[in-house]
């Protein structure tokens, strides 16, 4: 069987593939709005509550995060009080941690390396507090120096 060079396109990368030629319908292209979520090691979590909110933000996956928190969450961006559901609708899918580098306080504060569409990459903490519900009812978020 010949091989065909297809490239897809996706934010202004390139990626050439190699593989047998197949006809693919255009139903199947379609241009990707969201990044691609990068793969990490979720061992370090050991809050049940805390690991399903880091893989719905891996994911970008608006319904699994936003079931995990409390109707009136307190959200905090490095200090500053923040609209909860207005950030996380625009961050889900470009923000996500591309390592985790260490967890403490009985496994809910995160620490790790982040990257923004918007922002860029770097070092930060996520700590949330789990109510009597199992609700998440706070989280505050932040760069971090670790």
């Amino acid at each position: 069987m010949g091989f065909k060079n297809i490239f897809f396109i996706n934010f202004g990368h390139c990626l050439k593939l190699n593989t047998p030629f197949v006809l693919l319908s255009a139903n199947l292209l379609s241009l990707k709005t969201r990044s691609e979520p990068m793969a990490i090691d979720l061992t370090k979590l050991s809050n049940v509550k805390v690991k399903a909110a880091i893989i719905a933000l891996q994911k970008g996956d608006e319904k699994m995060w936003f079931s995990l928190f409390a109707a009136e969450v307190a959200f905090y961006d490095d200090g500053n009080q923040m609209k909860f559901n207005n950030f996380f609708r625009k961050a889900l899918g470009h923000e996500r941690f591309t390592s985790i580098d260490k967890v403490e306080n009985n496994g809910l504060e995160v620490y790790g390396h982040f990257h923004s569409d918007q922002w860029g990459d770097f070092k930060t903490c996520f700590k949330f507090q789990v109510n009597k519900e199992g609700k998440i009812a706070r989280l505050d978020i932040g760069q971090a120096s670790y």
